[in-house]
């Protein structure tokens, strides 16, 4: 089976996959990358999911849709016992949904602070607790998490040149989240590793997308490649990490970021 883009596809035939946020730019490509491998999709989250279904009904896969806010953590195990009765289990989890906060660090309110980490990180650490019980029995599991560069490089702007930077870019709140989902992984990775599970994240530096829309020139001027990346590009990231050939990677963060951040 191959991808449109003439790419030879991992294979997942037979596996089935929960993919939180699926509704969002990244969500949608990580979807469609695991459609194109075979696949079965429980596409999680809050948006509209309407125009995805339609093309993934191109691939010959189990489709289910369950909204689900990750936040509420009885929603997400009805996503997970949803996925369970449809497919006979879970394979692979991938926890893209998130939301953004702009804006400088003194400007972050409590209720904006408490909105991100609800989403970003609670809803990771309950879609991760969630599908360790029907995972544990499985023996080829791949749970691979969503944070970010922010989490690692104090940020993308640059106050001391360009103080108006901040206010286009993502701040403290979003960044904390997303270096706590890359804690929680390491740590998920250490205690699953004897039951044939492996816990990974993936580190997006700015991604072309409808959170971007306002993002710097200056700052895409900083990427050593000369321009944002692609949803597509993360997605190919996570379904490396999610393939049966990937079980000795775990506890690993990978930067798909154009070189903005080195390690």
């Amino acid at each position: 089976m191959t991808l449109r883009t003439g790419q030879v596809a991992v294979d997942f035939t037979g596996r089935t996959a929960i993919v939180t946020g699926a509704a969002g730019i990244i969500g949608s490509a990580v979807a469609l990358r695991l459609a194109a491998g075979g696949a079965n999709l429980c596409l999680a989250g809050i948006g509209d999911l309407a125009a995805l279904t339609a093309e993934l009904s191109s691939f010959d896969v189990g489709i289910l849709t369950a909204p689900t806010d990750v936040s509420d953590k009885a929603q997400v195990q009805d996503a997970v016992i949803a996925a369970v009765d449809a497919f006979g289990g879970v394979d692979i989890l991938v926890t893209v949904a998130g939301i953004t906060s702009l804006g400088s660090f003194e400007s972050i309110s409590v209720e904006d602070w408490e909105r991100v980490q609800a989403i970003n990180l609670k809803g990771v650490f309950l879609c991760n607790q969630a599908v360790i019980a029907p995972m544990k029995a499985k023996g080829y599991v791949r749970i691979v998490n969503v944070g970010s560069a922010l989490a690692k490089n104090g940020g993308n702007p640059r106050p001391w040149l360009d103080p108006g930077e901040q206010a286009q870019a993502a701040n403290a709140a979003y960044a904390a989240a997303k270096a706590g989902v890359h804690a929680l992984t390491l740590c998920l990775a250490k205690e699953l590793a004897a039951h044939g599970v492996t816990v990974n994240a993936v580190a997006p530096g700015p991604i072309a997308s409808p959170m971007t829309t306002n993002f710097p020139a200056a700052l895409v001027r900083q990427l050593p490649v000369g321009r944002m990346g692609s949803a597509k590009e993360v997605a190919a990231a996570i379904a490396f990490l999610a393939a049966e050939e990937s079980a000795f990677i775990t506890g690993e963060i990978v930067d798909v970021n154009g070189g903005l951040w080195m390690d």
